[in-house]
């Protein structure tokens, strides 16, 4: 299956066109090469994704026969990404909460709790 089809499946893109562009761009790599989007993928290949200024990565349990609803999709491939990846991503969203724009308003009650609950978790 081509990885831009496969990426669609496994659902870590909305659209194949985004999964495609994405390859286009050299954000998709397999097994640390940076592949187009018609590159084919096997069981095993470790995929690394940057997305959102984050690296993904994951190993492919096997090759859907079609895009997989979102409870299957562990049955597909397996996340590994790294923990400072992860954390880095926690930042990313706090930040982007805690820096709003002028003339945004408040910021709504679950906004108000998720900043509060990394401030305490930073002290």
């Amino acid at each position: 299956m081509r990885i831009d089809k496969f990426l669609w499946s496994v659902r870590l893109f909305k659209t194949r066109k985004l999964a495609s562009d994405a390859c286009r761009v050299g954000k998709v790599q397999i097994d640390n090469v940076v592949s187009k989007a018609g590159k084919d993928i096997r069981e095993g290949n470790v995929i690394d994704l940057r997305k959102e200024g984050i690296t993904y990565t994951y190993n492919v349990i096997a090759i859907p026969t079609s895009r997989v609803g979102a409870p299957r999709v562990i049955d597909y491939i397996e996340d590994v990404t790294k923990e400072e990846e992860l954390e880095r991503r926690d930042f990313i969203r706090l930040t982007a909460k805690l820096n709003r724009q002028k003339g945004t308003g408040r910021p709504t009650k679950k906004e108000r709790r998720d900043i509060d609950e990394q401030l305490r978790k930073n002290q």
